[in-house]
């Protein structure tokens, strides 16, 4: 087939992952269709908790003030030990830091963070097309051509399946979905209102293997009901009220919505299939226990997003094998987590409660892949691969990092004169991402001139006064470090500027 394909990307979902990445491949101006079987938007708040590097990406999307504002902090938790109720501290409340700006995780039931990226969607220019689900596609050398519901065929340079744990996408392939799915272990999830109860405690009937978390500016809770083997519950309303009461003497009321919920354990075989690739649930499923699974796939569209941007600008194809090398062995780390501690929980062991670093997400690194060889020239805190942090600076308009780096570009920082001096004389190609390049100036009188070219310098310069930039980037010396569109560690130079960085940039950029 040799038409011209419509489109760029046409997106199979509009959950949180298939949202993320419609919103990092709009912004990045290509052309996108996000197709969605449901008729209408989730309405649930079934996967209600935001890590803080999801946090990130919200706040580069320019939406995170959206979501503190609708969400809040996780509440202690509440066990009800008979007549008694003990509070118990699930994870650790942090204070931001310099680097660490967002530690905490946000309580931010599911459809609201929808409702957030589908605003933005909006803002972008893009309509989401409801009731409409993928029934097929071939692929060639040149393009997708996928069959809609509606019985249009929408031809696309690629097609991303974001469409679930059962993705129609993924079907499709044939690849394999490896794992477990335990038939007889099922959860009833409510979101209701609940009489006489407190809403400053998550609170855990450990015997009856019961919870409700209060949902954030609102009188809901999310009520989770661990169910027997073999019992299938009666989802009328009164019928799950008595239920509940049964349980706990308590009364809920005003059910908005709910679900029965199989705690599968799933990663598939690979995440690309030629121009095909696959998000989020799509590609792993996970059991709810620590937040991760929503997490785990608007992750994967943030890493995903800038790949096939640079891809259809003429990148090296390897850059697009490099989202299954990166993202598969985070999936499956990630899968084990959860499920240790979803065990912990089957087992009635507090220690299934506890939530620590790992969840939060920071400290993944994509250190040792295809794009991050773990020969690549090191600072005293960084490697290459690394997430990079954020970190006090002064440029006009803001005084931190995180700032500068928002946006669908790369970023070069010049610290020291040698590389400043180089940094103006790089090439980087006019196609696809930009080059925000800033040299960074020590003392409070450094001149800087964001905003305008200066010398080749078209970011300028920022000002390190206090020296926690480099303190916190572990630069000593002359350096340049790369940061990638999605936030990691792409590059670290300290020597033969035009060379290393030419070699580091060479699988980033179109030919």
């Amino acid at each position: 087939m040799t038409e011209t394909p419509d489109i760029d990307v046409l997106v199979a979902g509009a959950g949180p992952t298939g949202s993320a990445l419609a919103c990092d491949l709009l912004r990045r101006g290509l052309r996108v269709r996000v197709v969605n079987k449901a008729p209408h938007a989730f309405e649930g708040s079934r996967a209600k908790g935001i890590q803080p590097r999801t946090q990130e990406v919200l706040e580069d999307f320019g939406v995170l003030h959206e979501a503190q504002a609708e969400g809040g902090p996780y509440p202690l938790a509440g066990l009800h030990l008979g007549p008694v109720t003990a509070p118990w501290k699930m994870q650790q409340r942090n204070k931001p830091t310099p680097d660490v700006p967002y530690p905490n995780i946000l309580l931010l039931p599911q459809h609201r963070t929808d409702a957030i990226l589908h605003r933005l969607l909006e803002r972008l220019g893009l309509t989401i097309e409801y009731g409409v689900a993928l029934e097929g596609f071939e692929q060639d050398a040149d393009g997708v051509t996928a069959t809609l519901s509606t019985g249009e065929l929408v031809r696309s340079k690629y097609l991303v399946g974001a469409d679930g744990g059962a993705s129609a996408v993924r079907v499709a392939t044939g690849l394999g979905f490896v794992g477990d799915t335990d038939e007889s272990d099922k959860t009833l999830i409510i979101d209701c209102t609940i009489d006489g109860l407190s809403r400053d405690r998550w609170h855990m009937w450990p015997k009856a293997s019961a919870g409700a978390c209060p949902l954030p500016h609102s009188d809901q809770f999310q009520v989770m009901i661990r169910l027997k083997p073999g019992d299938t519950p009666n989802l009328d309303h009164a019928a799950l009220a008595d239920r509940f009461h049964a349980l706990t003497g308590l009364k809920l009321r005003d059910i908005t919505w709910t679900s029965v919920f199989r705690p599968n354990v799933r990663l598939v075989e690979h995440y690309r299939l030629g121009r095909v690739f696959l998000a989020g649930d799509a590609a792993h499923v996970h059991t709810p226990a620590g937040a991760q699974g929503l997490n785990t796939g608007v992750q994967d569209a943030y890493n995903l997003g800038w790949k096939l941007g640079q891809a259809l600008a003429g990148a090296p194809d390897s850059l697009l094998d490099s989202y299954e090398a990166e993202r598969l062995p985070i999936a499956a780390n990630v899968l084990g987590k959860s499920n240790e501690l979803y065990q912990s929980l089957s087992n009635h062991r507090v220690a299934g409660l506890k939530r620590g670093d790992e969840e939060r997400q920071l400290s993944l690194s994509y250190r040792g892949g295809p794009l991050a060889p773990a020969d690549a020239p090191a600072t005293r805190t960084l490697h290459v691969g690394d997430r990079a942090p954020d970190a006090p600076c002064t440029a006009p308009g803001t005084s931190r990092l995180f700032d500068l780096l928002r946006g669908p570009h790369f970023t070069l920082l010049a610290f020291g004169p040698e590389a400043t001096k180089a940094l103006p004389k790089l090439t980087w190609p006019a196609k696809g991402a930009e080059l925000r390049r800033y040299a960074v100036r020590e003392g409070r009188r450094a001149r800087h001139a964001a905003g305008h070219v200066e010398g080749g310098i078209d970011g300028g310069y920022i000002t390190d006064a206090t020296g926690q930039l480099a303190g916190t980037y572990g630069v000593d010396s002359d350096a340049l470090i790369l940061i990638r569109p999605d936030g990691y560690v792409g590059g670290i130079i300290t020597s033969d500027w035009a060379s290393s960085f030419a070699t580091a940039a060479k699988v980033f950029v179109p030919r």
